[in-house]
């Protein structure tokens, strides 16, 4: 399938930015199931300095600093992309959870750092008793890695409710699994914390995800939102992706953008300013098939 994705992100200051400096991930991440055509990143006020680089995980980052006095901060990310289905995987048919345990954990030398990375627990996924509690079901002993993790993602799909409302970027995985509330960001910090607490490597993956207006209405523009899910890897297969918020495994619908260890390490704007005082934000997205 070929998308047009549209990212737009509008700050309002209540007093002038006197200096402002940015990290941006909306540049979506050249993998082997997705092309990307065409992007381009359209910055108001012109920033005085754009470094354009690949971060320590891979993906693509556009470093910004803006001097001059500002009231208002705008970013639009324009994409083309061609996205295909991953190769199908059978749950089943993986070693089982301990021997990727094993093989992560004993040092043997013969992993590449892009999994050994994923293992450690974050800032956003520190594994406290309860989510240790809350795993173990999933990973009876000798189930494939695959099965149990896929299990998990199912689990957390029936167990929690999806609530714009319940939660902000602040609120702790213990108050998420207490209140069984919160939106895709959570769902997915939730079970890398579970599977990291099983010591099994598994990351953080940010991007859009192709959403249908309700039967018999029409599409609203600018009503999509960035979308989050999990990479666990297992031996076999390397890196398979779960979207415990709608309990699938994503597909060509999915579209990627960063890789990391939580939402901190892909956060789509992140900066400091010199003034501003208090702020407001609007963004705007559209996932659009044109084929």
């Amino acid at each position: 399938m070929k998308f047009d994705v549209s990212h737009k992100t509008v700050y309002n200051y209540s007093a002038m930015v006197s200096h402002s400096s940015h990290c941006v991930h909306l540049t979506p991440r050249p993998i082997a199931r997705q092309t990307v055509e065409r992007h381009s990143l359209m910055i108001e006020p012109a920033p005085t300095t754009r470094i354009d680089r690949i971060d320590y995980f891979g993906n693509p980052v556009s470093i910004l600093s803006i001097d001059g006095a500002h009231s208002e901060f705008v970013v639009h990310a324009r994409s083309t992309i061609v996205a295909e289905p991953p190769e199908p995987v059978d749950p089943e048919a993986t070693c089982a959870w301990e021997d990727v345990q094993q093989r992560v954990t004993t040092g043997n030398g013969d992993l590449d750092l892009d999994v050994i990375q994923y293992l450690s627990p974050s800032r956003l996924t520190q594994p406290i008793p309860a989510i240790l509690t809350y795993a173990r079901p999933s990973f009876p002993e000798r189930r494939p890695a695959i099965a149990a993790a896929w299990d998990l993602a199912q689990r957390i799909f029936q167990d929690f409710k999806f609530d714009a409302t319940a939660t902000d970027l602040s609120t702790p995985l213990s108050e998420v699994l207490r209140n069984r509330r919160g939106v895709c960001q959570d769902f997915s910090h939730l079970m890398l914390s579970c599977l990291r607490a099983m010591h099994l490597p598994a990351r953080y993956v940010s991007g859009y995800i192709l959403t249908k207006p309700p039967e018999g209405g029409e599409r609203l523009q600018g009503a999509d939102a960035s979308h989050a899910w999990v990479s666990i890897w297992a031996p076999e297969c390397g890196w398979v992706d779960m979207d415990p918020t709608n309990k699938i495994m994503p597909g060509e619908e999915h579209i990627t953008i960063a890789y990391g260890r939580d939402y901190d390490d892909v956060c789509p704007i992140s900066g400091v300013l010199l003034g501003g005082r208090e702020h407001g934000v609007r963004v705007a997205v559209d996932v659009v098939p044109t084929s």
